[in-house]
């Protein structure tokens, strides 16, 4: 699927589109059309506990790496109102955003979390031993990813940014262009091209990089060590790390959004049904009786 010019793709991402479903380190986060949150899975740390909220437009879900603690997780929900309400571990204070306003995206990292503002500046609260909450000076930024240790922001003319943990490269972005979305993983970073293509860096230690093949992308999604990539005909590609089975989704169709936890990967079908693959100890993947969640865009 092609987006036309760079600057027709960057239009449509400055709408910023939404997430309907997020998936963390072992829950699963959906939004309904009627603006209620729905959750299943590891609930430790009250990270499932959304059941009160409503007005919401858009969800994220805080992942942690496979070898961290577990529980170490929270949840994130944009109200329309542009405010935001958080729950879950707070140790780093990564639920402190009751005073954030104007927000258009949310994200959420491993103990921390990133929001856009209005007018393309981002805030970032949490964890910051290696500055991977230091975004105050980003500008025009329209889009923003958050793995473990890094952050990256998709800037208006297609270009990215990133702060923090380097080790693998995985913020080696600088020369990236006609870059529309972007995902971020454990160690590793996702870039979806103008022309549908993708474009990958960091750890590569399970293949989770191995995206240069892809084509007709219109969605990327980054769980800790695998990649996933929604097409334009409903189906989705997956590369990584595959011990759960998180990889498995060769026979879905009709999706029309992906998200990518740790070990799990859950797709939103056009009829407002969940498919859900991997681990599941948590009872993560247990999304199929869902109904009505949100489709992106509306």
């Amino acid at each position: 699927m092609d987006y036309g010019s760079p600057k027709e793709a960057m239009l449509k991402v400055r709408r910023w589109p939404k997430n309907t479903i997020a998936a963390g380190r072992r829950h699963t986060v959906g939004l309904t059309s009627d603006g209620v949150v729905m959750a299943v899975g590891d609930n430790k740390m009250g990270q499932c506990d959304v059941n009160g909220w409503q007005g919401m437009i858009s969800v994220a879900a805080g992942n942690v790496h496979m070898a961290t603690n577990t529980g170490n997780a929270h949840t994130i929900g944009l109200k329309s109102d542009g405010t935001v309400a958080a729950i879950g571990w707070n140790k780093d204070n990564q639920c402190e955003v009751n005073d954030w306003r104007e927000i258009v995206a949310v994200e959420a990292g491993w103990r921390r979390t990133i929001g856009l503002q209005s007018d393309g500046t981002v805030v970032a609260v949490g964890r910051n031993n290696e500055d991977q909450c230091n975004v105050s000076g980003w500008k025009d930024i329209v889009a923003v990813a958050a793995g473990d240790w890094h952050t990256i922001g998709l800037q208006l003319g297609g270009t990215v940014v990133g702060v923090g943990n380097n080790r693998y490269r995985q913020r080696e972005v600088s020369d990236w262009c006609n870059i529309v979305a972007v995902a971020a993983g454990y160690l590793h970073t996702i870039g979806l091209k103008s022309d549908g293509t993708v474009m990958s860096v960091g750890l590569n230690k399970h293949n989770q990089c191995e995206v240069s093949g892809w084509g007709g992308i219109v969605s990327i999604a980054a769980g800790s060590n695998h990649t996933i990539g929604l097409k334009s005909d409903g189906t989705v590609e997956a590369v990584g790390w595959n011990k759960y089975g998180q990889c498995n989704v060769s026979d879905w169709r009709d999706i029309v959004a992906i998200a990518a936890g740790c070990a799990h990967t859950v797709g939103l079908q056009s009829d407002g049904t969940l498919v859900a693959v991997g681990d599941n100890e948590y009872g993560q993947c247990d999304v199929t009786s869902w109904r009505g969640i949100q489709l992106p865009g509306n």
